[in-house]
């Protein structure tokens, strides 16, 4: 249980957890992973019969690594210290766990929700707006991705690699057990309204913008890779539709303005694109994430030499261009020119450029992230 002045019911929790480990013949024991109190947490839980272990690094994900390194057991079972679960009735937990299952949720949508015990802020917007993201961006099963009572291998936990310290922790435990392939389930759980005086420590905003902020980090696919794909190919294409001339749509002229922010449009792609391949390499290679099989075949068959040359090609041909729209210059005796067909070599010409001289940048930069696979 983690824990930061809960005077008014950690006692109380730490009861009734030990009461189900004596009713269902589990051996275990509870454990309070003190972040700081200053109101006497600590020793009504020591009273109550917890160990208590002090976690000097602030936050809710630290509070929680700190008690899951501590822990002794084959099985971990976490909760807030704070009354809204119920610790007497813990078996769900305990039979998927002895099943083999690595990860148990508790589902509170599923087991009920008392009156007053969930804002409707979280309720109806913050929970399944973050849950379906989350669902959507890692195939998870879980339906519920921030429920604070579930039960774990202590094993699995260890080999997930914890990082985050603060409220994303909650969804970095359910994120790293699907990615890795683990066994997850859910169980129906209750929330009642919580025993404290004392307004929460969890601060919707703030709080939800981590989740969501660690959700979108943890995914290049969707935060870099989908959009910027998306953005090349529109880009690309209304160039490409240009290039013969100016066109007309429902009276909607298009020209050479509107190539110029197609060209920025493939630019910002081609970046976006980059941005994913390196967030993925930095993100595997750092044990952030599993091994990827496609990260393995990028560096198979993406070298340094094969990004130099087609990046080489590609700044070539906008060279090419660029000389080709100089002669035209130089045919009129360098005098004014017609905007409309000098831009539509000029705007293709700086943009082949550019993405040659960045795909050289990222062929180097990529092998500097690719040595220490070698």
């Amino acid at each position: 249980m983690p824990c930061l002045d809960e005077a008014e019911t950690v006692a109380a929790c730490v009861e009734q957890a030990r009461g189900f480990l004596a009713r269902s013949g589990v051996s275990g024991e509870v454990i309070v992973a003190d972040n700081g109190s200053t109101d006497g947490s600590q020793q009504l839980a020591e009273r109550a019969g917890a160990r208590v272990v002090a976690v000097r690094e602030r936050g809710y994900g630290a509070a929680l690594g700190g008690g899951i390194a501590a822990a002794q057991g084959e099985f971990v079972i976490m909760g807030d210290a704070d009354a809204s679960y119920d610790f007497a009735n813990l078996d769900a937990f305990v039979e998927r766990l002895r099943a083999g299952d690595d990860l148990v949720m508790g589902n509170r949508f599923a087991g009920g929700i008392s009156p007053g015990a969930m804002p409707h802020l979280h309720r109806y917007l913050g929970n399944p707006v973050l849950t379906s993201i989350g669902r959507m961006l890692f195939q998870s099963p879980v339906k519920d991705f921030h429920c604070g009572l579930r039960g774990f291998k202590r094993s699995s936990a260890i080999a997930m690699g914890l990082r985050t310290t603060g409220m994303e922790f909650a969804s970095e435990m359910v994120v790293k057990a699907t990615l890795m392939g683990m066994r997850v389930s859910e169980v129906p759980t209750t929330l009642r309204p919580d025993g404290r005086t004392r307004p929460p420590h969890l601060r919707s905003w703030r709080d939800g913008w981590r989740h969501l902020r660690f959700l979108l980090l943890y995914s290049p696919r969707y935060l870099f890779l989908v959009p910027g794909l998306l953005l090349f190919a529109v880009g690309a294409a209304v160039m490409a539709w240009l290039i013969p001339g100016p066109r007309v749509v429902a009276g909607l002229g298009f020209d050479v303005h509107t190539m110029l922010f197609a060209s920025a449009a493939v630019l910002l792609g081609a970046q976006s694109v980059l941005f994913a391949v390196f967030t993925k390499t930095f993100a595997v290679q750092e044990g952030l994430v599993p091994p990827d099989l496609r990260v393995d075949r990028l560096y198979r068959y993406v070298t340094l030499e094969t990004g130099l040359v087609v990046s080489g090609v590609v700044l070539v041909a906008g060279l090419a261009l660029a000389v080709l729209s100089v002669t035209a210059w130089a045919g009129t005796g360098y005098g004014a020119m017609d905007v409309g067909r000098t831009m539509r070599i000029v705007i293709p010409a700086a943009l082949l450029m550019v993405l040659g001289a960045q795909g050289v940048l990222a062929s180097f930069f990529l092998s500097v992230l690719g040595l220490k696979r070698r």
